[in-house]
């Protein structure tokens, strides 16, 4: 497969080159030259299946011939070795758990599979390369685990300071060996100015090679697409008129989702569900698209101005507006309603979800007022004790750590505070 990038002034290169560069020299974001749909006796057959065997069907045509096919299937299933259950809680209405990985984030999955893409492609290469990633939350606990050991490859994240959650900064800053974290003093938007800027200096990049492990990278964005195959799976046989409910910050897990639909898999809508930080709701409604500083929230992974995926949703709809709309509908919500949802899960279904989680659960009650024969799946992307106040909180009870957080919680910080981008390349370059 072949990338081209979405600013269209730059060479056409391959997977691997994508993902070595991240960001095109041109500034674009990199995209599939041409996306072949799986044939129906793929779907017809699903339920025989395991994970592995549908996402190495899913994801292969967009990594060959750079990854062979042994290889690739060995990446799938050292990415997948946790569970994505379905629950269910009312006849409308169901959650796809995507938390149950090392870190109890949705991102383990892209971050994963991009790490091991990034040491299969560095194997046999002696210069190391520098992954420069911007968290708003659970990217960088993620991106640490991944890449934790991993030869050949420095990490340097860059979080808000106090605007992640503690055991989300825990998860970033306590890792220590190849993995580095920066507090930034100001939001996640300065953080990722910060590293978009740092690709394109060119005293910085001819004398280290850098990369990115946010979902601009195509190795951590594609992989997204596998769970909505898993969703699939496990509802087809019940449930017609399937539609997602997609907590949105940087789109980047809803255009994986799309891209999954554009592969045949019958997804019939899209809801993004946003917090405070609503552009995309208010494009949909005035076909105006206006960045903004980014709002602080409860629902912290989502607090993006100017979210960097949306050009990439708006490729595979061929820039047109009236066919985006017809398949992506937007709501907005604050956060005492955001809390309301929560309280409302846990002592109607008794359902402990997380902030971004219950965002979600809100699209789907909209939706369903206008569109009451859909079956909504809102996707719960994160641990709700990585929001223990939060939650706690609201529900009026204690949630039991598991294991992965507990193993966090007694390590010691280490993090560099930097205020500005200058910081940030002298830090790089000592």
């Amino acid at each position: 497969m072949k990338y081209y990038s979405l600013n269209k002034k730059a060479p056409i290169t391959t997977f691997e080159n994508a993902v070595v560069k991240g960001l095109a020299p041109d500034k674009g974001l990199y995209f599939p030259e041409k996306i072949t749909p799986l044939p129906q006796s793929f779907f017809d057959n699903i339920d025989n299946l395991s994970h592995s065997e549908i996402a190495f069907e899913a994801i292969k045509q967009f990594v060959s011939p750079e990854l062979p096919e042994a290889e690739l299937k060995r990446i799938v299933e050292d990415t997948l070795s946790f569970d994505f259950p379905i629950k269910k809680l009312t006849e409308h209405i169901s959650t796809l758990e995507l938390f149950h990985g090392p870190t109890m984030a949705f991102k383990d999955v892209g971050a994963r599979f991009m790490a091991r893409c990034l040491g299969y492609f560095n194997k046999d290469n002696t210069n190391e390369v520098t992954v420069l990633v911007a968290t708003s939350g659970d990217t960088g606990g993620a991106v640490a685990n991944g890449f934790l050991g991993v030869k050949g490859v420095n990490v340097v994240i860059l979080y808000p300071s106090g605007k992640v959650s503690d055991i989300q900064e825990k998860q970033l800053t306590t890792l220590g060996k190849n993995i580095r974290a920066l507090e930034v003093n100001g939001v996640f938007d300065d953080c990722q100015d910060m590293v978009k800027r740092a690709f394109l200096d060119e005293e910085l990049t001819s004398k280290m090679q850098l990369t990115s492990a946010n979902s601009i990278n195509v190795a951590r964005w594609l992989p997204q697409m596998f769970y909505f195959f898993f969703a699939y799976k496990q509802l087809h046989n019940s449930h017609k008129d399937i539609v997602f409910s997609v907590p949105s910050g940087n789109f980047g897990n809803i255009c994986a989702g799309m891209m999954a639909q554009q592969f045949g898999l019958p997804i019939k809508h899209f809801i993004a569900a946003n917090n405070a930080n609503n552009v995309v709701t208010e494009f949909l409604q005035t076909q105006k698209y206006n960045p903004k500083p980014s709002v602080q929230t409860i629902s912290n992974a989502m607090d993006v101005g100017n979210p960097s995926n949306f050009i990439r949703i708006q490729e595979i709809y061929n820039q047109d507006f009236n066919e985006l709309k017809n398949n992506l509908t937007s709501y907005s919500y604050t956060d005492e309603e955001t809390c309301e949802a929560l309280k409302e899960m846990y002592n109607d279904y008794n359902y402990v979800a997380d902030p971004h989680g219950a965002v979600g659960y809100l699209g789907c009650k909209d939706y369903l007022k206008t569109n009451p024969n859909a079956h909504c799946v809102f996707l719960e992307t994160a641990h709700p004790t990585k929001f223990l106040d939060v939650v706690e909180d609201v529900i009026k009870e204690n949630i039991e750590l598991p294991p992965q957080i507990l193993s966090v919680m007694d390590k010691k910080k280490k993090a560099t505070k930097i205020s500005s981008y200058e910081e940030l390349k002298r830090f790089l370059l000592k």
